[in-house]
């Protein structure tokens, strides 16, 4: 497998979390933001089942803030060939998670040329990035302090 080039397509964090710990984790940072999740795509059991190739543990989320999708809809109709934002996680070669979001700035709000999809982008991509730091931040334990007293 080749190696990783810088992430030159929306923006990643590598995660301390395991695989599994990440998948369970994504809803609710997505919630935390006004986010769903309406897709999911399984691309390791995807490739298997369609072409037979072993790939890595990589999912593919469609999330969508329902009220920030109204409003890029309401200035252009356009942009529902953007929707929804996707949000990969990702298992490494070396076996680290990996989380990466789509960069909104980039593709909804490419060139300014509609100014309030800018804003609209530039709001999606604020809350994503919310997001992948909330994925990265270590989940405090919870306190056992008060265990086994009284």
């Amino acid at each position: 497998m080749t190696a990783p080039r810088e992430f030159a397509h929306g923006h990643w964090k590598q995660l301390a979390l395991t695989f599994e710990a990440a998948l369970a984790r994504l809803p609710e940072a997505l919630k935390a933001e006004g986010f769903g999740i309406i897709t999911e795509i399984d691309m390791q059991a995807t490739l298997k089942t369609k072409i037979g190739v072993d790939f890595r543990r990589y999912r593919i989320f469609g999330a969508c803030n329902p009220k920030l999708a109204h409003g890029a809809l309401m200035h252009d109709l356009h942009v529902g060939v953007l929707l929804p934002c996707n949000v990969v996680l990702f298992e490494t070669d070396a076996g680290k998670t990996m989380v990466g979001a789509i960069d909104p700035v980039q593709t909804l709000g490419a060139g300014g040329q509609v100014p309030a999809l800018t804003e609209v982008a530039r709001d999606v991509g604020e809350r994503l990035d919310r997001v992948l730091a909330a994925m990265a931040t270590p989940v405090p334990l919870a306190d056992d302090s008060r265990k086994g007293t009284p």
